[in-house]
């Protein structure tokens, strides 16, 4: 059975024939003269071929050396660019990663901190997927996923990535129009409501369980309507206190102690626990809900 070439040889050839000295290829690979010698005369014996003529004064390639050579400073070129591209891999990520989220998150959480995320990590397109009921992260369909359900499959990873806490909330002006006794601040005033087919959501059940008799002011299906009516003064809201933070003009009404807090978990595939930019999207979302307080 002929020896097959062993392609860390490449290096004592291409050494060999810009230094035409063994002693000098010696040097500069550390090793002796005669490792030198015999890992030459193993791509010899490999290729069945001459690659070098011994003259006092050096070593000088063959017709065949020469061809090999070409070949030899091929493979090295890409050597030194691959070594070069993932050295610099973790450091500059790049490639496209599909985040599966409510589109509260994504609206009011994740896209206003994407231009810094932009300058951070250039080289990453970010897809944003709302709608996660229809989002698997265990199907591929999605690379992460920020959920306020915990995922029950064996073959993702999850991570408790923090906390929303929701309280009750009302604008100033609907707060003076509705006056409440101190000790019963819901008392003769109403509340925007979620549509029956959200009846699921923690918000709704929570307050068609505290307030069961209530009279809707409004009923809607989706929390910017909320936000948008209770900053009408058109009632109360069930919001996160997150969102709620950033409109001066509401007051909280039921602190989050007595309303109820929902854990945020940060999913991914098992697959791609080892993917740079993946783990910079995960960091990077980590660190957002850190600055919100969400953590």
């Amino acid at each position: 059975m002929a020896q097959k070439m062993d392609w860390n040889d490449l290096r004592f050839f291409l050494t060999v024939a810009r230094t035409q000295s063994l002693t000098k290829t010696a040097e500069a690979l550390r090793v002796s003269q005669s490792t030198v010698s015999r890992r030459i005369g193993m791509i010899e014996t490999a290729l069945s071929v001459r690659l070098f003529i011994h003259h006092q004064s050096g070593y000088f390639l063959t017709d065949a050396g020469r061809d090999l050579m070409r070949y030899a400073e091929e493979v090295e070129e890409k050597v030194l660019q691959l070594e070069s591209d993932i050295a610099g891999y973790d450091r500059h990520p790049t490639g496209t990663v599909r985040l599966a989220t409510a589109s509260t998150l994504a609206s009011h959480l994740i896209i206003p901190a994407l231009p810094r995320f932009a300058a951070r990590f250039p080289g990453i397109t970010l897809e944003i997927i709302t709608g996660v009921n229809t989002v698997s992260v265990s199907r591929h369909d999605a690379d992460l996923a920020l959920r306020l359900i915990r995922p029950v499959q064996q073959t993702l990873k999850i991570r408790r990535a923090g906390c929303i806490r929701s309280a009750i909330y009302g604008s100033e002006a609907y707060l003076r129009q509705h006056p409440a006794p101190e000790a019963e601040p819901l008392s003769g005033r109403r509340f925007i409501s979620w549509d029956t087919a959200y009846a699921h959501l923690p918000a709704a059940r929570w307050l068609s369980e505290t307030c069961p008799k209530h009279t809707p002011a409004l009923v809607v299906t989706s929390l910017d309507s909320h936000i948008a009516a209770v900053r009408a003064a058109l009632g109360l809201a069930v919001l996160p206190c997150f969102i709620a933070s950033h409109y001066p003009e509401l007051t909280e009404v039921l602190p989050a102690e007595k309303v109820f807090a929902e854990d945020i978990w940060l999913v991914s595939h098992a697959d791609l626990t080892a993917s740079t930019r993946v783990r910079a999207v995960s960091d990077f979302l980590l660190e957002m809900l850190s600055e919100a307080q969400l953590r």
